[in-house]
């Protein structure tokens, strides 16, 4: 019997490449060990099959965005987390139409970007590519936040045309606000650079009370028909 070795070493030497490229085909989901998919470089294996997909190609080890859509009442935190546990293949769309297969690399070094307020629910967005987290944020106060907002009370006379207009908000008016009815109870609010509060400070001002709030599309991004709960991976041909 061999002797049991780490199975980045036998890939290297199956593949005559480094132990480094190993790695990759390994957590890039490439290598079978019996006809099983593994994905930890560390696992050892000693008179087992180990296989590599003829078609691996390390050129598809892109880091991932994953959108999710967030119930009203979880709090995701923010900036650089661990992978949420909401985040898991078991969770992931049925429809998702990116191609992509899901792998547990995808689930670290996330970077949840544009959070909302706990209360708040619909897309929410966490990335492993610093290209997308820099557009979330260096480019915030231009991006565009479209929520649908529940309302309770009487609306002030002229009060749409002042929330249109904007209000200060932590010190500063935003550079942009849209507002309009969608129906007797709801607002559907189109607003750049969001910031937590901003709605409900704008309702209550030309007095609104806001029940809840859903965020429908981040910048050019929608959350379509993505079911609470579940999330979908950023599709190739998508830009904020």
């Amino acid at each position: 019997m061999t002797d049991p070795v780490r199975l980045a070493k036998r890939v290297a030497e199956l593949r005559a490449c480094s132990r480094r490229e190993a790695e990759q085909y390994i957590t890039g989901g490439w290598v079978s060990v019996d006809g099983v998919v593994v994905e930890e470089p560390q696992f050892r294996v000693a008179d087992q099959r180990v296989e590599v997909d003829p078609c691996a190609d390390l050129a598809q080890a892109e880091p991932v965005t994953l959108l999710l859509h967030k119930p009203s009442g979880q709090d995701l935190g923010g900036g650089d987390q661990p992978a949420s546990p909401r985040l898991g293949a078991a969770t992931l769309w049925s429809e998702d139409a990116s191609g992509i297969r899901p792998l547990k690399k995808h689930f670290a070094q996330l970077t949840l970007c544009a959070p909302l307020e706990r209360s708040a629910s619909g897309l929410v967005v966490f990335t492993q590519d610093w290209r997308v987290a820099r557009k979330l944020t260096e480019d915030a106060a231009t991006l565009e936040h479209e929520v649908i907002v529940e309302v309770a009370g009487e609306l002030a006379p002229g009060g749409l045309e002042r929330m249109n207009r904007g209000m200060p908000c932590h010190g500063r008016t935003p550079p942009a606000v849209k507002v309009s009815w969608q129906s007797e109870q709801r607002l559907r609010a189109a607003l750049k650079g969001a910031q937590p509060g901003q709605i409900a400070q704008l309702c209550e001002a030309v007095g609104l009370q806001v029940l809840s709030m859903k965020r429908i599309r981040l910048g050019r991004v929608p959350l379509g028909k993505l079911p609470p709960g579940q999330w979908r991976y950023l599709r190739g041909d998508e830009r904020f």
